[in-house]
């Protein structure tokens, strides 16, 4: 199980002796005085007095690491998104006032006996969050508290997180942080060192339009190790604080920080987030990600292009030269099924409620990064994408009726009351049933990432009394409407397929059909997979939201490929083999997610390893009804084009 700690603003104090909390996901800018004021701008200004600033954090367990805490502050609330998310904001007892420069203050010192069980126990959970590398994630002032340090090439990155602490091997190899930190004083084999200090770094400019008021514009720290030589009196000298794996016995940790203020006029408070982003290294994948996408879908336009413009336009041309009784008794290719191409499929109710559960998660994904492209939902706006995309799934609720039902119409269906209840609660259910059984892990772990009853309540009245009545709405006007009217009439005997041959088989074609629109998206996957489970920052939403241009017209061509094909080999179920072409790529998306799961995490024990694939599930059922319902779409509209230009008796 993972453990991040999460940081925002703390505690200001009114002249009044009011207090008033800002938090990170709030705060939309702030301006440092410094005459002792802090003025921040949400919803409006705020004047506040006293210039003590301190550090917050959040984190799933984080009392079960004993960390240096405070028992009397209120935690904030969090949106929706940061809910659903598992962060949690606690506060912190790291405090400095601006322009105050700090050397080495304690903050707590926490004292373990090994032959106290409790203590022990205390001690070995820290001795395994080394091991597996757990991380600190702190903000100030909206800006997350970034550790900064050399990679290859001189180049700096700087990662939104720090270490707890760091492990050297039984063969003196160091891990991790051991390995990063510029000082080599981590010798010792077989032995934890934790990070028991930290010297924090406060960047900010001087506002020349205010009056003497000044901005955070970056936020840096160094974690180090001090095994203080006096730990009431620290003074940051003396060696590294280490734990043997072996050890026993009594042993005090006191943790301390450092802070200093500079003076930056080279950053701009509208670009103060650029020094972490330019520091990922994505930006040449992401354009090789492009092309590779850009390659496909020129090859598979062309398929198309050469298909609709050559081959189409000649079979159309020698079918309405057709003028003879033999010659139509000499029909051949998908001429030959036009009285069967819109027979309505089998498990047709199924089909429908797919489709009208896909067209809503299109249309909340393709509104949701659209915001995201224009800045909405950048990563400063802590919760912001989630909560977007839930409160547009809420209501979308009507488009999704009506296609359901409009296309149930289409089929011949006649129990429309079943079908308005199964869109309405199939899909989202099985979704919610899922996330409840993972939800029921998290609380059985004493998680904090778990959601609140409230919560709860709170989504199931989202989905119930918004939801559902919007879904009765859509239905209703889906099915108040005439059915879809065909270009071609349906005889009332079916035609008899042909035996086809291995590759114009539906199994084939939909293990096949699936292959490019992955081959599209497999390298920003690899991102969005960091950005959840590795906590890494997501930003790249210009990137995103072109790759999801791709990928639908990657299935859109794909899929009316296949379509092609199998219609002249005299197979007309197309319906249902477009929406598993194209839906199949869900089935490569999993693939690669196990994958991802054995090769790149390191997570252990039983629970965290349901929790994983119980998310990636829920991730896999909404790409199958979002790449299906794109297949089936693109099909329809191809079948309806072309039969609608051939002549037929």
């Amino acid at each position: 199980m993972f453990i991040w700690l999460w940081a925002g603003l703390v505690l200001w104090e009114l002249s009044q002796g009011m207090f008033i909390w800002l938090w990170a996901g709030l705060v939309l800018w702030g301006t440092l005085s410094g005459h002792g004021m802090f003025i921040l701008l949400w919803a409006g200004l705020v004047l506040l007095k006293q210039n003590v600033c301190q550090l917050s954090f959040s984190l799933l367990v984080f009392f079960r690491f004993d960390f240096c805490a405070i028992d009397s502050e209120k935690r904030p609330s969090e949106n929706l998104g940061q809910v659903l998310f598992g962060e949690r904001i606690e506060p912190s007892p790291y405090k400095f006032e601006f322009k105050k420069k700090v050397d080495c203050k304690p903050v707590c010192t926490k004292s373990y006996n090994t032959n106290k069980p409790e203590d022990k126990a205390h001690l070995d959970f820290l001795k395994k969050g080394m091991l597996l590398n757990y991380q600190h994630h702190w903000i100030v002032d909206n800006m997350p508290v970034t550790w900064c340090y050399d990679v290859e090439d001189g180049q700096k990155f700087c990662n939104p997180g720090f270490p707890i602490g760091c492990y050297v091997t039984e063969a003196g190899r160091p891990k991790d942080a051991c390995v990063v930190n510029s000082v080599k004083t981590f010798l010792l084999d077989n032995t934890f060192y934790v990070f028991n200090h930290v010297d924090i770094t406060i960047h900010y400019h001087v506002v020349e339009n205010e009056a003497a008021g000044a901005r955070l514009v970056a936020a840096k720290m160094e974690p180090k190790s001090y095994k203080h030589t006096k730990v009431e009196a620290p003074d940051c000298a003396g060696g590294p604080m280490y734990l043997n794996n072996k050890f026993s016995g009594e042993l005090k940790i006191g943790y301390t920080y450092s802070v200093q203020f500079v003076e930056d006029t080279h950053i701009r408070w509208a670009s103060r987030w650029d020094y972490i982003l330019e520091s990922m290294p994505h930006t040449n994948i992401q354009w090789f990600s492009i092309m590779n996408s850009l390659v496909i879908v020129l090859f598979l336009s062309g398929m198309v292009a050469m298909i609709m413009l050559r081959t189409l336009h000649k079979d159309i041309a020698r079918y309405n030269q057709m003028d003879s009784v033999e010659d139509a008794q000499e029909e051949f290719g998908w001429k030959l099924v036009h009285g069967d191409v819109f027979r309505p499929p089998r498990k047709g109710m199924l089909l429908s409620v797919f489709l009208g559960s896909g067209t809503q998660i299109f249309i909340m994904m393709f509104v949701t990064l659209f915001f995201a492209c224009l800045g909405f939902l950048s990563p400063a706006n802590r919760g912001a994408l989630m909560t977007c995309a839930v409160v547009l799934w809420v209501l979308l609720g009507t488009p999704a009726g009506y296609v359901a039902a409009r296309f149930y119409k289409s089929f011949g269906g006649e129990k429309w009351k079943t079908n308005v209840l199964l869109t309405c609660f199939l899909c989202p259910g099985v979704v919610f049933a899922d996330f409840f059984v993972m939800n029921l892990i998290l609380w059985g772990e004493g998680s904090s990432a778990a959601m609140p009853f409230g919560t709860l309540v709170a989504i199931l009245a989202l989905w119930f009394c918004i939801s559902v009545p919007l879904t009765f709405i859509g239905a209703y006007f889906g099915f108040k409407k005439t059915g879809i009217e065909h270009p071609v009439r349906t005889n009332q005997i079916p035609r008899q397929i042909p035996e086809q041959s291995f590759y114009t088989r539906s199994l084939p074609g939909i293990v096949m059909g699936g292959i490019l629109p992955f081959g599209c998206i497999f390298i920003q996957l690899f991102f969005i997979l960091n950005s959840i489970w590795s906590h890494q920052m997501y930003y790249m939403f210009g990137f995103l939201f072109l790759v999801f241009i791709i990928l639908v017209i990657t299935c859109s061509e794909a899929t009316i490929l296949l379509c092609y094909f199998h219609l002249c080999a005299e197979d007309y179920h197309w319906q249902w083999r477009s929406f598993l072409t194209s839906g199949f790529t869900a089935v490569y998306f999993l693939v690669y997610a196990i994958h991802y799961f054995f090769s790149k995490l390191q997570i252990t024990g039983l629970a965290s390893t349901i929790l994983y694939f119980g998310y990636t599930m829920i991730m896999a059922l909404i790409f199958f009804l979002f790449t299906g319902t794109i297949g089936f779409f693109a099909c329809f509209w191809f079948v309806t084009k072309i039969y609608s230009v051939v002549k037929v008796d």
